[in-house]
């Protein structure tokens, strides 16, 4: 879900070339036609927006099987190329309207225009019933912050109202500044709710903070979902989560006698604390629960001298299947997201099959349900098929879009690792300049595969040309990349066109393998977390 948003979405290709740009003629050329074919197969309809649980996954991981036998890419689990991913699928049905009452207030909303909710509890039926409402600013606990919305507050068996984002600002010194740190992710507020008791929790959408529209929300949290298999089957869950729009906020807090209370900027002082609203929820509704297994894919190639050791390319496969009709079209393709990610994994797995053996080991790693909460790669982080404190580096590619050849190479958590400086020594010899997120409030650290192995400590490199068109300027690629967001990103619009120009998905691949190749090759190197980093802890206790 997972994706680089404004600015932040992979804008890359070389115009009227598919030829990376470097005179380096022991780099292997990346394809840009067989990338563009890779695309265009695996988000055709024939592919059904790729959901996992459906014949579709089977048509998807055995066209990633079949790409990588031809290419001479081994099974990277054993004797298989598949790794089963235990998960679970809940569809929430026959749901009630939000009710929210209160002393002189009575309102029904409606279900995907003015909210939305589901559960993760595998249970048959969800009944909330007068649950008191309470606004708990943006529910965060951090005491490295000295910040707690709880405090002084008793949720258990309530819902608690909060919202997206965090208080960051523009000092730097409060939470990351303008910075999204992890505390303003939704799983993460979803997840203290539940540590707190809450009966419900309930996140009010706001565009520019959330970094995205209400059709995402409307399309993420409505129809089946998948999550991780759980042994307490998500009881320690809230029984239900959900989002309201801006709008029904506002009513909200009117409702409970605040009709001035601007309450996004109160949220946002030290020392706020929450309150009771007055109001009290009621929703219902049933679920349809399957079990079954979703599958991450995994090719390797082994190392001559360090075959343990190795280099992890990632990529997710996955999409939103079908879901509701816009235009006549219900089937939601994903060929930027990520189809795209995809097919320059496999073209740099073809470059390195069709290459002298590295001396380390080079994983190609396609993981399932991203757009669930990253869920094949949590899994693989919770249950590595090779330790994790042998994998020396992890290069995630997502939502590589098309639109010319990139001035810059944006890195999505400047900063953090080691590996921003290989990075920019590659860049520089293409002509270009490493630069860090312009939207960081947007959270795009955290929105990827890479995160799931940033937290159990393996640096990760999250990258592309994003800010500015070679020719074109800045203004091009912000006005292409905000149109693909309002009207492509996890819509049934994002399908391949034949008129992309691949070349900048090959400039950028060709720097991804140069990355790879230098630390599969360099057995001394062991990129690390920088000073101030969060994960270099983690990665210094393995």
């Amino acid at each position: 879900m997972n994706r680089f948003l404004p600015h932040l979405i992979a804008i890359i290709t070389l115009i009227g070339c598919n030829q990376a740009a470097t005179t380096d003629t022991t780099i292997p050329i990346l394809d840009g036609s067989k990338i563009a074919e890779h695309i265009k197969i695996l988000s055709s309809d024939e592919y059904g927006g790729r959901k996992p649980f459906t014949e579709f996954e089977t048509k998807t991981i055995t066209y990633l099987e079949n790409q990588f036998k031809e290419m001479g890419v081994q099974p990277g689990n054993g004797d298989s190329y598949f790794q089963k991913v235990p998960m679970v699928e809940i569809e929430s049905t026959n749901m009630s309207a939000l009710k929210i009452t209160g002393e002189n207030f009575a309102k029904e909303y409606q279900y995907k225009t003015e909210f939305v909710a589901l559960t993760r509890r595998v249970t048959d039926h969800i009944e909330v019933d007068n649950s008191e409402l309470v606004f708990a600013g943006f529910g965060i606990i951090a005491p490295e912050y000295n910040w707690d919305d709880y405090a002084n507050l008793d949720v258990k068996g309530k819902t608690v109202l909060v919202l997206v984002n965090d208080p960051g600002s523009d000092d730097a010194s409060f939470f990351k500044g303008n910075a999204m740190t992890y505390y303003g992710r939704w799983t993460y507020k979803y997840e203290e709710a539940a540590r707190q008791g809450a009966t419900g929790i309930i996140i009010v959408h706001d565009t520019k903070p959330a970094s995205y529209p209400w059709g995402v929300v409307e399309n993420g949290w409505t129809g089946a979902n998948l999550y991780l298999k759980a042994e307490d089957n998500n009881e320690s869950r809230c029984a239900f989560e959900g989002w309201i729009s801006l709008n029904t906020a506002n009513e909200l807090f009117i409702a409970s006698g605040k009709e001035d209370y601007n309450f996004t900027k109160e949220a946002k002082q030290p020392g706020f604390e929450g309150f009771q609203m007055n109001l009290s929820v009621s929703l219902s509704f049933t679920n349809t629960t399957k079990f079954s297994e979703s599958n991450n894919v995994a090719g390797i190639i082994k190392g001559s001298e360090k075959p343990n050791e190795l280099i992890m390319y990632s990529a997710h496969w996955d999409h939103l299947g079908t879901g509701t009709a816009i235009d006549g079209d219900s089937i939601y393709n994903g060929a930027i997201d990520n189809a795209s990610g995809t097919a320059v994994l496999l073209e740099i797995a073809r470059a390195f099959a069709s290459g002298a053996q590295p001396k380390r080991s080079i994983l190609f790693l396609v993981v399932t349900a991203e757009e669930q909460g990253l869920l094949g790669s949590a899994y693989y982080a919770e249950k590595p098929i090779y330790p994790t404190k042998e994998t020396v580096a992890v290069i995630n590619m997502d939502a590589l879009m098309a639109i010319g050849e990139m001035k810059d190479l944006t890195v999505v958590g400047h900063g953090q690792s080691e590996l921003d400086d290989i990075a920019e020594h590659f860049a520089t010899q293409q002509g270009r300049y490493i630069m860090p997120d312009p939207e960081p409030g947007s959270g795009h650290f955290f929105r990827s595969d890479h995160f799931s192995f940033a937290k159990v400590g393996i640096p990760a490199l999250y990258a592309a040309g994003t800010y500015e068109h070679m020719t074109k300027g800045v203004a091009y690629a912000k006005e292409k990349s905000e149109h693909y967001v309002a009207n492509d990103y996890h819509q049934p619009s994002d399908e391949y066109d034949a008129n992309w120009d691949m070349g900048g998905m090959v400039l950028d691949g060709t720097l991804f393998y140069q990355i790879g190749n230098q630390l599969a090759n360099d057995i001394s190197s062991w990129p690390k977390w920088k000073k101030g980093s969060e994960f270099k802890a983690i990665r210094e206790e393995k």
